[in-house]
């Protein structure tokens, strides 16, 4: 089970979070400012952060600023009744994965929670094996038939995402979503166009095939 860590010091909105996300399946705790949070961190292992920005003794950007300076990637998403771009703007130039601006849907934050999830997930592997095709995830390198091939960054986390879960039907939506972020402008045609090179590139690779499920999405087979 995931565990997830809420600094917010409106005790009403943390626990409105907290309450959504169990019944999500997660598990949470809750604190009410940075400090805490940097406590609460050293003390046990999270695999996300959703912090407020504006708290008493430690602000969620210097709370951010202290985790990626310690080396740590854990996704962080902010959450701020700021909507100026400046605000944002520094939320992301601290190290912060998302942001949402209250008065916050929990139905969003939930659908971002798991997004940001996903990522982390698939970043954390750091490779995969399909039969004989490896997929190197720190290089961007696919090893297949004695033969290295770097993908543009895109295409290889597409392709890394089907490879992860061989079988598994993705949706358009899921892949823009994961791979482009919730904040993408882009619209779901620009993974047909993806998906289409990346056929192109492995057409002839013996140990899997991407296949279309018309109307949905798309999945990798192992052949």
């Amino acid at each position: 089970m995931f565990k997830i860590l809420i600094a917010e010091d409106d005790a009403k909105i943390r626990q409105l979070f907290g309450r959504v996300l169990m019944k999500n399946g997660y598990n949470v705790k809750g604190v009410s400012n940075g400090k805490e949070a940097l406590e609460a961190l050293d003390a046990e292992y999270y695999d996300l952060i959703i912090s407020d920005v504006m708290m008493p003794v430690m602000d969620g950007n210097e709370l951010v600023r202290s985790i990626r300076d310690s080396g740590s990637n854990i996704p962080v998403l902010m959450v701020t009744a700021k909507a100026e771009f400046d605000d944002m703007r520094l939320g992301f130039l601290s190290g912060t994965d998302d942001y949402m601006v209250k008065p916050i849907n929990v139905n969003e934050m939930v659908i971002r929670v798991g997004a940001l999830l996903r990522r982390a997930q698939m970043m954390n592997d750091r490779r995969q094996i399909i039969g004989g095709t490896v997929l190197e995830c720190d290089s961007l390198t696919i090893i297949t038939g004695g033969e290295s091939i770097i993908l543009p960054q895109k295409e290889f986390m597409l392709l890394y995402k089907m490879v992860s879960f061989p079988g598994k039907i993705f949706t358009r939506q899921q892949m823009m979503d994961d791979i482009w972020g919730y904040e993408s402008s882009s619209d779901t045609h620009t993974v047909d166009v993806h998906i289409g090179r990346l056929r192109e590139k492995f057409r002839d690779n013996p140990d899997f095939e991407i296949v279309t499920i018309r109307g949905i999405g798309y999945k990798v087979i192992k052949k």
